[in-house]
This record gives C-alpha cells, structure tokens and sequence, in this order.
C-alpha cells in the first residue's frame, strides 16, 4: 500500500470535522470528539476534536482500547454509550469519574462499516444531577451520523488507500465550538473600471440593501451613506485604482429611513480592500476586500476598559486572550505579560493546580465558579469564572482575607516548589485507579502496558521479577521478540542496568544507544534507541524491573522522569498484591480441579461433553458439581450447586457428590437418591444448601427418569434441531427437610437427542428474569452447530467466556442419546 498524499489526509480531516460539527450541532452538546484506531491496533488517536482542546481532558490524546473508558467500550463492543449525568459516570465508569470529576453528560458511538470499528465519536454536554441525557431521538442521530462518517471513511480507503488509522505522533484537528460569529463581515468585488460590484448576502445586509433586489452598482451603494462620506469613498476609489489597495476606511450607513427625534441614525463600518497582483489587466482592475461591522467590540472594549473590576477572557485551553488595564493593576502585572499566557504559569502565586481545576471544571461542567487567592504579599483576591463553549470570561475583585487565613503567604513559592500540573497528577490517579481493578498478574502487566506505552509513546515493556535471587521475564509486549532476553536469568548483583536500578533504587534513563555502550559496553542493544528503567520496590524489598523501550530517540524531560517514577511505587505494590494472589489461586483451583471428575466414562450408547467455569469475581472455589455415573439399568446423569464460594462449600460438594454416587450405584430409584443426599446434607450440618438435577436413562427403554431439588429444568435438543425446557416435577432445595420427597418425571428419547444440564450461573444475567435467561440458553442450543459435542458446548458457553465478570461458577453436563444393545 503506497503512502498517504497530503490531499488524501486532508480528505479524511475533512470527513472529520463535517461530521464532528454536526454531531455537537445535533446534540445539543459544547464539544466532541473523533478517536480513530491506532495502526497498532492497541490504543485510540484523537483525531479530531471540536469545542475543547485536548488539554482539558487530562491528556487523552491516545486511550488504550482495553480501557474502562466510554469511547474504548464504544469501540471495542459496538455499542452507544450514554451518561446522563456526573452520578451515572461515577456508577458506571468509575476512572473517568477519578480523570474528571465535573458534572457533564456524554454519548459516545461506534464509527464503522461492514462490520469493521474505525473508531468512536463521542459529544459532551453540561450535565447537572438527575439530568436526563440526551432522547433517543438525538442518540439515534448521532448513530447515524457516525454510520456515514464510517461508510465514507471506508469509500476513501477503498479509492485511495487511506488506511483509516493514526499515527499516535499526528496532532488532532481542532475546530470551535458552533455559535454566533463575534465580528459580521461581507465580502465584495469591485471592477473599478465599470462600477459593477459583486457583493455576499451579509456586505448587502451590513448596508441595509436586499440581496435580491441590489443592482450591483457602486453608486446604490453609495447613496447608503452619510453625505459626508461620500466624497471620502470615490476618494478611496480613485486611490485604489491608482495604488492597488484600499487603505482601511470607516464609513458610515445608514441604518434606516425614518426620521427620528434624533433626525437619521448611522452605523460605522471598516472597510479593506486591494487589487489582486497578477498579470491579466483585467483581473487588476478589480478590488477585492471585506466590510466588517466592529461597532459591538469597539463599545465592548470601551465599556470594560471604564470598569474598576479586572476582567479577562480565556480561551478554551486557558490562555488570556483579553486583559483589561484594571485586571493588570489588580495583579500587578503588565497586560502583554499576561496574553497569550495561562495565568497559573505567568503567575507563580496561582501555579497551584487547584487553580487550574477550577478552571478545567468550569470549562467541563460548563458551570461557574469561584476561589479567593492571596498576591504576595498580603493582598486577597476573589475570582469568578463564566463559561461557555468558546472560553471563559473572568472577573477579579479586591476582597478581604478569609477566616481561615492567619498566616497568608509572604513571597511565592521557588521554582523547584512548584507542584506538579494536573497531567501529571492524571497519569498518577488514572494508572493507580486501573491497578486497583487488576487482580492478577497477568491483569496487572497488562495494564501496565496499555497505560505507560500511549501515555509516553514507548514500544516496547518488559516486567521482569525478582524470583529465587533472579531476574524473570514475566510480560513482554512490543515487536521486538529478543528485547532484554539478556536479562533473563540475570542474578541481582550482575552489572547491568535492570539490575542496578533495582538495588539502587534509583530510576535509570538512557536516552540514546551512545549512552548505554559508554556506561554498559558489553550488552547488546538491539533496535531500540532509548530506555527507561524503573525499579518496582515494595516495602523495601525489590520486587521487579519495568523497562519501557521507545524505537526513537527519546528525551526524558524533568516531568518525564517524575511521572516514570511516582508511577513504578504504584506497580509495585499491586504487581506484589497480584503475585500472592496468583499464588493462593493457583492452590484453590487446584482443589477444585481435584474434586470433580477427571474424565467421563465412555459408554456405548451416549456420548459426553462436561465444562466448568469458576467465577470471576473472587477467587474462593464454589460448589457447582457435575457427574456421569454407571448403575447395573443404564447411566445416571448428575449435575449440582452448593451454594456459597468457600472452602466449605467445596467440602459439602464433594461429600454431597460422593453421597449421589453411593445411593446410585446400589441402585436406589431416581427420587431415593436424592431423598438420601438430603438426608446426608443435613447430617453434615453445615449449615449450606444444595440443588441438584438427576436423571437416570435407561438406554433400553429410549427413556429416562427425571428428578429436581430446586434446580434449573434441563434442555432437550431433538434431532431434527428443534429445542424445549422440559419441566420436572420438583421437590425442595436439598438441606432443608429431612423429610422431603422427590418425585419423578418420565422422559422420552429419540436416537440424536442431547440433554443439557447446566448451573443457574449459565442462565442467570443481572437485572433479567430467569426465565428469559433460560429461554436464550434454549435457543442458543437450537441454533448451535453440533458438530460435536465439545464445539456445542463451546458455543454454549461462549458468551460466558467473552464476560469480564461473572458472579457466579458455570457447571455444563451435555449426553448425545445413541441407543444399542446395553452390555450386560
């Protein structure tokens, strides 16, 4: 595929932005925002965004797609997502709610086609508690848009080869917020020769003229204006001609015809204009220029400039884009050190984030807001923010010192003081809230991954440990394959750099392959150009190495380092936390292994496919049991859930299991069986409950027998692919009566059919009845490929598997009926 031209990204930027434009337009919203794919695959690119600056959003230009984010959910599931209000983000999204605790509301969408995710488009809008989000009516709208954007991104691709990704280097397109334009102006052509003039709808409307009706003529125009003006414009006129430019002009229109106390009224307007400097004596007889109405900004500027109170216009990302004379008394600078500047870094009294806050929470929330800040050395001030999409208008007043000030501060801080902006403080909450979701090792590594490699534009990490004295590779991502293999094995006193970091304690950055020979000659370098180790200690015992890799040349900057190094503590801790719960999980599952059987018999006349799958919400062992036992009439089918996640329940289960075997192998009827497994729960007093399915088939008879202690009713597949719950009689949950009675339902068998046997985890999704959940395990049985019983029972339970979080273990007992003559 050949490189992208310059026409061909500006192409796509273009796609963007129309798009981007009429989402926030549609939506009613302030901002928005277009991620695409990176080429990697593994993180999100801000592409375009419009109304705020990626600044405001604690640097998220690249988000890895793995993250607990809406626009990665929208992306990598396909689905809207729609948070009506701060509550519902905190609920639902908890580490967006810890990067961005304002109130604000947001939709974020899938942008694809044919099946194919390009990237998400999400809008932000001002969102107050117990907001109701945007109607489906706007949600749908904005799907649609998103559609579009995707189909003519896939157009593109098609005709040019754009790939439809991002570079994580490119800089995102940025355009403002939609709303009313502060200046009007209006666009004209005059041929100087002829008096013809060539004039925009708003040039007609600035000189009271209807479009339609104007005749094109300087002299109309003319008659528009003040009679005192108009030698002045043929004077102009003629100086354009000779000159070839229209040196500024004000002029003043007519308003309109009536004759008021005051007699007529008049606007003034600017006027510019040049001739085009090219060869065709034709087009050099022409003037081009525009007409702009400044008589708002001029009163504008002239009414603030009378205030005592200082007053100061932000731009979205929070520079100073005005400043009138009382705001630089006020602070007691000079108004050009302040443009262009954000006030908490031209002024080291305010270069406390929280300063900077106030001002990232205006401009989300969309909601005013107020502080106090003391000028060294004593003198109180008292800011007010009002926001709207375009920025925020600012008014500072001289106050008294607050209650709680005793002491105010004499002189600002020092340079080195400084505390640390809010994207640092970013990296730190976002990475140690995503830790705190990690339970394993292996979850941990990876968040490490997705958060460090786009935050700092690295390639390549590894995570070695500390094991036995030595150093182990534990994760490795990136497209290098050999990347510090020569570190495996390594014993922590060898000289190498990811072993004296970690005795040392001390970070260690190289930032060229210059610099690694000269202070480690004898290792190999690889393909990688600079390198960043940090030492992984917690509570004073060294834990591991996490070494990042970058392709380029990379230069650590002092905010670098900082971030890399409050960082490491935090991957330390949980990567210890994950290895003893890794180690006390691998115990637990092995028990649990252990307890249920380790093959199913082979008999001629059925065929078995059995899957557990313990939850993912802990790692205590449960109690869901499966079992195919053979008795002298045929094979009995069983299947059972103890309830509760403990070493306890795992005990009562395998009692209870074997208690099954026993009353079946002596050949008790279906409902005697678990009439004694009742009877023996209650003699091991445990104080748990069991339910419990058990049919016995007699391969002779093209029957079987059916028994349920408040289990879930089993599926039957027929062979010609139809599917249906059967429905048993029930007898009470196992534990509770001794006396309880367990009747027996009859079940005929076609050659071919599969019975299914499952847990209550299987069926069971939070907030659906149970009925609906086992319903959609009927048809999924229906409309499964059976091929065989090990894929049937793999696409039974795949959408378990595709779940990060199950609450509960998943048991599945499937037996294909295929009669013959039993054995005797």
């Amino acid at each position: 595929m050949g490189a992208v031209t310059v026409g061909e990204t500006a192409e796509r930027e273009d796609l963007l932005t129309v798009a981007l434009g009429k989402a926030v337009q549609g939506a009613g919203a302030y901002s928005g925002s277009v991620f695409l794919r990176s080429r990697d695959r593994r993180a999100l690119v801000l592409a375009a965004t419009c109304g705020m600056p990626p600044s405001l959003l604690g640097g998220w230009r690249l988000i890895p797609v793995s993250s607990p984010i809406p626009v990665a959910t929208a992306f990598t599931s396909g689905r809207t997502v729609h948070l009506a209000d701060a509550d519902e983000t905190v609920r639902r999204y908890p580490q967006l709610a810890v990067a961005l605790p304002y109130a604000f509301g947001s939709c974020s969408v899938p942008v694809g086609a044919g099946g194919e995710t390009f990237g998400a488009l999400a809008v932000v809008w001002a969102a107050p508690p117990g907001s109701a989000g945007l109607s489906k009516g706007r949600r749908r709208h904005l799907r649609t848009l998103a559609g579009r954007l995707g189909s003519s991104l896939a157009a593109l691709r098609a005709r040019t080869g754009d790939p439809v990704e991002c570079d994580p280097q490119t800089l995102p397109v940025e355009m403002p917020a939609p709303g009313a334009p502060a200046v009007r102006a209006g666009l004209f052509d005059w041929d100087l020769r002829t008096g013809a003039l060539l004039a925009d709808d708003e040039f007609c409307a600035l000189f009271g003229l209807d479009p339609r009706a104007f005749d094109g003529r300087a002299d109309t125009l003319a008659a528009r204006l003040h009679p005192g003006d108009r030698a002045a414009f043929r004077a102009a006129a003629r100086a354009a001609a000779a000159e070839g430019r229209l040196v500024s002009r004000s002029l003043r229109v007519r308003e309109d015809e009536g004759e008021g106390p005051g007699g007529e009224r008049y606007r003034t307007l600017d006027i510019w204009g040049r001739v085009p400097e090219v060869r065709d004596e034709r087009a050099r007889s022409h003037l081009v220029g525009v007409v702009i109405d400044p008589r708002a900004g001029r009163a504008a500027t002239a009414a603030v400039e009378r205030l005592r109170d200082g007053l100061f216009s932000l731009t979205p990302d929070g520079r100073v884009s005005y400043a009138n004379r009382s705001l630089a008394e006020l602070l007691d600078v000079r108004g050009e050190v302040l443009l262009g500047q954000c006030l908490w870094d031209a002024l080291p009294w305010l270069s406390d984030p929280a300063f900077e806050f106030r001002h990232r929470s205006v401009m989300v929330s969309q909601a005013p807001s107020s502080f106090v800040a003391c000028r060294p050395p004593d003198r109180w001030l008292a800011f007010s923010l009002h926001p709207d999409a375009g920025g925020v208008t600012g008014r500072v007043v001289a106050v008294g010192p607050p209650a709680s000030a005793e002491e105010p501060p004499v002189a600002p801080p020092p340079p080195a003081a400084a505390p640390a902006r809010l994207g640092v403080m970013y990296h730190v909450l976002q990475l140690g809230s995503a830790l705190t979701e990690a339970v394993t090792v292996r979850e941990v590594c990876q968040v490490v991954a997705d958060q460090l490699l786009p935050a700092f534009g690295g390639q390549q990490l590894a995570l070695y440990v500390v094991r036995d004295g030595t150093m182990h590779l534990s994760f490795h991502t990136g497209h290098h394959e050999s990347f510090l293999d020569w570190l495996e094995g390594m014993p922590l006193h060898a000289r190498l750099p990811g072993t004296e970091t970690l005795t040392s304690g001390v970070p260690l950055f190289i930032e060229t392959r210059h610099g690694l020979a000269e202070g480690y000659p004898d290792i190999p370098i690889g393909e990688v150009n600079s390198w960043a180790y940090l030492p992984l200690i917690a509570s004073s015992r060294p834990v591991g190495t996490c070494v990042l890799g970058f392709d380029e040349v990379h230069h650590f900057t002092t905010k670098d380092r900082g971030v890399l190094t409050a960082l490491a503590g935090l991957i330390a801790q949980a990567l210890e936390r994950a290895r003893l719960y890794d180690a006390e999980f691998a115990l637990a599952r092995g028990l649990q292994r252990g307890l249920l059987p380790h093959r199913l018999p082979e008999l001629p006349y059925v065929r078995t496919a059995a899957r557990y799958l313990p939850c993912t919400s802990g790692m205590d062992i449960g109690g869901d049991w499966y079992d195919v036992i053979p008795t002298a009439g045929g094979v009995a089918l069983v299947i059972g859930d103890v309830e509760g996640h403990s070493i306890a329940a795992a005990a009562t289960m395998a009692q209870l299991r074997s208690a099954v075997r026993a009353f079946a192998a002596v050949g008790h009827a279906p409902g005697e069986v678990l009439a004694g497994a009742n009877r023996t729960l209650l003699d091991l007093d445990s104080g748990l409950l069991a339910s419990c399915c058990y049919l016995a088939l007699d391969p002779g008879s093209h029957r079987a027998h059916a028994v349920r202690a408040g289990h879930p009713p089993p599926l039957l597949r027929h062979p010609d692919g139809t599917a249906e719950v059967l429905d048993p009689e029930t007898g009470p949950l196992l534990g509770v009566d001794p006396a309880s009675e367990y009747p027996q339902t009859p079940v005929d068998l076609a050659p071919g059919s599969i019975l299914a046997l499952y847990t209550d985890g299987l069926s069971e999704e939070r907030g659906t009845d149970i009925d609906v959940g086992i319903d959609r395990l009927r048809a999924s049985l229906a409309h499964a490929p059976a091929g065989s019983l090990d894929e049937l029972a793999d696409r039974l339970l795949q959408h378990a598997r595709r779940s990060s979080y199950r609450a509960d273990d998943i048991a599945l007992l499937l037996t294909e009926f295929h009669p013959v003559t039993p054995p005797r």
